[in-house]
């Protein structure tokens, strides 16, 4: 089953964006997980095991590097890739 999930960082940090350039550029290492970056949010497509999987590793990976950080996660049944393309979120 492919999903579609809509993920916000925010490290609570004076310097934030190099924590969520780091996240960004990790998610799109992964081989089988699209990415698309828009200014307030990152969307993720794939098989749902493996954006699960990979997003498991990444927050835990930040909360151990970065402290207190806060996610906001949607999570969709469905790759929505084709009907974001264009438009401006």
């Amino acid at each position: 089953m492919e999903i579609t999930v809509e993920i916000s960082m925010y490290p609570l940090r004076e310097k934030f964006e190099p924590a969520i350039i780091e996240l960004i550029q990790e998610v799109k290492a992964v081989k089988g997980v699209e990415v698309k970056v828009n200014p307030t949010a990152t969307h993720l497509f794939g098989e749902y095991e493996l954006v699960m999987n990979t997003l498991q590793t990444q927050i835990r990976g930040s909360f151990d590097k970065y402290g207190k950080v806060v996610f906001a996660i949607k999570v969709l049944n469905g790759n929505l890739k084709d009907s974001l393309e264009g438009k401006n979120l």
